[in-house]
């Protein structure tokens, strides 16, 4: 009896344990809007902006963001054959293309409060922010640099 009692009361604390685990999950873990928000604020805090500057990038890069966001999920299935790879090579394409129409569409919204300069610091710092959030993963596979071939990179001259 004593046995079955230990057995039960371990059960419970177990379960306890795992609850409150799992609460803390769930309010250590932020939204991805939420996420933007404050990487376009620690942005605009690293570049100094001024009060209004800072309000309208953040609006703009959380506009932005949600418009890449809205493309979907990048395809990582590898092909069997030479259609699916064409096809994935193709749709890589679009891709690219539908993120550079977004930036070059951001990028007229930005120069009506940012210098040029400006502009480039923030796709600097923004890449700079992607690569340590890919290396800090949940998953706890650290990613490596982004590639060259990526349609983010920015190539600096």
């Amino acid at each position: 009896m004593k046995n079955l009692l230990k057995f039960n009361l371990m059960a419970v604390l177990m379960l306890a344990f795992c609850a409150m685990g799992t609460a803390q999950d769930k309010q250590q873990r932020i939204s991805r809007e939420q996420l933007a928000e404050k990487q376009a604020k620690h942005i605009a805090q690293e570049l100094a902006f001024g009060e209004t500057t800072t309000q309208q990038f953040v609006e703009t890069f959380c506009a932005y963001q949600q418009e890449v966001w809205a493309l979907g999920p990048k395809h990582k299935d590898e092909p069997a054959n030479d259609e699916e790879a064409e096809q994935s090579i193709k749709e890589r394409f679009e891709r690219s293309q539908q993120i550079l129409d977004i930036r070059q569409k951001y990028y007229g919204e930005y120069k009506k409060f940012l210098t040029p300069m400006q502009i480039q610091q923030v796709y600097k710092m923004e890449r700079q922010v992607g690569d340590h959030l890919k290396q800090h993963r949940v998953h706890g596979k650290p990613q490596g640099p982004r590639k060259p071939h990526s349609p983010h990179f920015e190539p600096e001259e």
